[in-house]
């Protein structure tokens, strides 16, 4: 499970050091594609597969399952960390997210989130009232 939040740096040639905690998941390989709200989503190869087995099992006429499926997939990265647990996040997505050289890599369950630091704080700081009023209906048995 991945859970926390780091701040590596992106370095010149638009790669990251993946953080300790999560080198052991993703060392023999991992899938970074586009998430939602600009971030970029990172699962292991395993996860990956299943992620897109779920997707999949939409009816081939669900059009909001079409258009999830080539969003998701078409910018789909794979990629194996190197010996210094480093990735490449290829430009396109780096792109899509806002990534500048400071990021925030944070544990969101079944996947890992790469974010530009200054969207992921500003996005904390608006869900951080939401996140205090949740209501049992929204997560039913949570509370």
């Amino acid at each position: 499970m991945f859970l926390g939040t780091f701040t590596p740096k992106l370095d010149d040639k638009g790669r990251l050091i993946l953080p300790a905690k999560f080198r052991d998941e993703l060392s023999e390989g991992l899938v970074i594609t586009r998430g939602q709200e600009r971030c970029l989503y990172v699962f292991s190869e395993r996860e990956f597969a299943d992620m897109h087995d779920r997707i999949r099992q939409a009816p081939i006429t669900s059009k909001q399952g079409r258009d999830y499926l080539r969003v998701f997939l078409s910018g789909a990265h794979a990629e194996t960390p190197d010996k210094q647990s480093r990735v490449t996040i290829p430009s396109a997505l780096r792109e899509y997210a806002g990534l500048g050289r400071e990021l925030a890599v944070i544990g969101a369950g079944t996947r890992a989130e790469i974010w530009d630091a200054e969207a992921w704080q500003e996005y904390l700081t608006e869900q951080e009232q939401a996140f205090s009023a949740v209501e049992e209906e929204v997560i039913p048995g949570m509370f």
